[in-house]
């Protein structure tokens, strides 16, 4: 029996290549992203399979109204994939309120209006699977990238309380940690903040480090995604990425590691 999918930021990036891998196993999916065109060859080629939604998810009337036109769509909804998201790119004395304040809206709250918009339908059907995009990176912040590390982990810790009130009618949540990939991300996805010359050195530093590598194509992460979806009991959290898992294990044991080195101090203090 073929599942309903209901993915944000469908239009391209890891978005796309969930939709593609849903609709070639014979599942329905209603893809949801600001600019649906990008979807027009899917739809031509999945004429019955596939729904487009133009929605922003920053936009919380929109987003339950939206909701309810999918699930109109097909009767149900299976899987639900928070993965729009937007990067902010640049030092945090560099970012202006609005810059930040647009920033959360999609990443952070737009996920947590889908949630929100979804529960109510999944707990009438007795179930459904929800999956919260975020990062290996969510552990903690970085220079250049601490907004968006910032939002990812906000939903990370409001996806695990949400995940404990919803398995009571059958929702089964995950976190999924994504690597770094080839998403576009860093392109079409991205706002610059107007950089401080006093930054300069430390901009340069990042900029080098980081080099010209792209990272894998989404849909090599998609097989990982379909898999997850098909187990009975799916893990709480699930890094995608073999390189992103050793590095996320390598910085808990750093974290670890330097707690322990000011355990005298912290104990110090009751409580």
């Amino acid at each position: 029996m073929s599942r309903v999918w209901f993915i944000t930021g469908a239009s391209r990036g890891l978005g796309r290549a969930f939709t593609e891998a849903a609709l070639q196993t014979g599942d329905r999916v209603v893809g949801a992203a600001r600019n649906v065109e990008p979807l027009a060859d899917l739809a031509r080629k999945y004429q019955d399979q596939l729904v487009r939604l133009p929605l922003d998810v920053s936009d919380r009337a929109a987003v339950f109204e939206g909701v309810d036109r999918a699930t109109a769509a097909f009767g149900r909804l299976d899987i639900v994939v928070n993965n729009a998201g937007v990067m902010l790119l640049g030092m945090l004395e560099e970012a202006t309120e609005e810059q930040i304040r647009a920033h959360f809206d999609v990443n952070l709250f737009g996920a947590v209006w889908v949630t929100q918009a979804v529960l109510p339908h999944l707990r009438a059907q007795g179930g459904g699977r929800i999956l919260q995009v975020t990062t290996m990176g969510t552990g903690g912040g970085f220079p250049m990238v601490g907004l968006y590390a910032a939002g990812k982990s906000a939903l990370d810790s409001i996806s695990e309380a949400v995940a404990m009130e919803a398995e009571q009618f059958g929702v089964k949540l995950t976190i999924v940690q994504m690597g770094g990939y080839d998403t576009g991300l860093f392109t079409a996805g991205t706002t610059m903040t107007t950089p401080d010359p006093r930054y300069q050195e430390l901009r340069d530093k990042l900029i080098e480090m980081w080099g010209d590598e792209a990272g894998p194509a989404p849909g090599t992460a998609a097989p990982v995604i379909m898999e997850l979806v098909d187990l009975p009991e799916p893990p709480r959290r699930l890094i995608v990425g073999g390189a992103s898992y050793d590095m996320v294990q390598t910085d808990i044991e750093d974290r670890v590691a330097k707690y322990r080195a000011w355990e005298h101090l912290s104990r110090k203090a009751p409580g």
